[in-house]
């Protein structure tokens, strides 16, 4: 929707041009914005809204309607002491109305993008619509989502235009406060590297020029316009098993889950019983932070004992120590890979129960 200020920055740069001063208001007779214009009295406006013609002289001043969709949106309003005047304002009114064409449009556009990714439309009107709105149904597609704190979206969207143009094909939208949009048009040829190239210039973009820090994850590559909704659904699951499971990392991709996504599927009666099989008596919950510290350690490293004593500092033995003394706890030891695995599973099944008990 087109807005007041925008108006007033467009009559403003009209009038410095043409040297006419111009006032422009709804039907309803009431100022919307006015650079030097005359101040014409609310009934005189709404009658002549009302009017069927589409320009009047009367008492000195024209008047000429700026319509949308068929019906008189604007009233602009000039003196009519200067011959040239009626041109300029014909002029004028013709401008406006390209530019709320434009941001009707423009709405359009962001109406359809997000009924699209909502799965709100028919496969019928997909295609009609795009006709419409001249977007191409056939490009390569892939869907990133932007996750930051409240209230900073405005910050999050000029930012995006300013990486992405709507002239390529690029669409920027949201669908809650604290999320972001972005669909991006791609080449055939695009690679796995281009996508998360993408995702990574956005948060490092946000973080040294915004100061922002943020999240991104994204979903597969589409190929078809209705299937951008497919995308979404991806890149939303990425954003919340990142989130639960890979903390740590900023992007996330649906491609890149791993088992993330297997446990984030599971129903809490299964995760319940498996930590009560694995850890009887909630042994999990007794894990101090150091012993926290080394496990994901030894995990970062491969299980490699001698690079994780040197990247916790300490002596090989102190960490053989440490895993030791954490086998007889739990009677699983980190240096056998079967065990390893399950401890990571168990722990990221511990991560998913605390992320269900805070949303619950």
């Amino acid at each position: 929707m087109i807005t007041n200020q925008i108006l007033l920055k467009s009559l403003t740069s009209l009038q410095t041009i043409t040297k006419v001063g111009l006032s422009l208001y709804d039907i309803e007779g009431s100022v919307v914005a006015s650079a030097e214009g005359p101040e014409v009295p609310s009934e005189s406006v709404r009658i002549f809204a009302a009017s069927q013609a589409d320009s009047q002289e009367s008492g000195g001043i024209y008047y000429l309607k700026i319509t949308g969709d068929g019906d008189a949106k604007y009233v602009l309003a000039c003196e009519a002491s200067r011959d040239e005047a009626y041109q300029t304002a014909r002029i004028c009114a013709a401008h406006l109305g390209e530019l709320m064409d434009a941001y009707k449009e423009r709405d359009d556009k962001g109406s359809f993008y997000q009924n699209l990714i909502l799965d709100n439309l028919l496969l019928v009107d997909i295609y009609n619509r795009a006709r419409k709105l001249r977007i191409d149904v056939s490009i390569p597609r892939c869907v990133y989502l932007i996750s930051f704190k409240k209230d900073k979206d405005s910050i999050v969207k000029d930012l995006l235009k300013s990486l992405f143009s709507p002239q390529s094909g690029d669409v920027i939208t949201s669908v809650d406060e604290n999320t972001v949009i972005l669909i991006k048009s791609l080449k055939d040829d695009s690679s796995p590297e281009m996508l998360e190239d993408v995702a990574q210039t956005i948060v490092s973009s946000l973080n040294t020029e915004a100061m922002l820090s943020a999240r991104v994850s994204y979903g597969t590559v589409v190929s078809e316009l209705k299937d951008v909704s497919r995308s979404y659904k991806e890149a939303k699951l990425a954003m919340d098993v990142g989130s639960i499971f890979y903390a740590e990392k900023t992007v996330s991709a649906y491609t890149n889950l791993g088992i993330g996504r297997l446990i984030y599927q599971l129903p809490r009666p299964l995760c319940e019983m498996f930590l009560g099989e694995i850890f009887d008596g909630g042994i999990l919950d007794d894990l101090d932070e150091e012993s926290r510290g080394t496990i994901k350690m030894f995990f970062e490293n491969n299980l490699n004992v001698s690079e994780t004593s040197r990247q916790l500092f300490i002596h090989r033995n102190t960490l053989v120590y440490r895993i030791e003394k954490l086998e007889k706890t739990t009677g699983l030891d980190l240096r056998v890979f079967d065990d390893a695995v399950t401890f990571k599973i168990a722990l990221m099944v511990e991560n998913y129960l605390k992320y269900m008990d805070d949303n619950s």
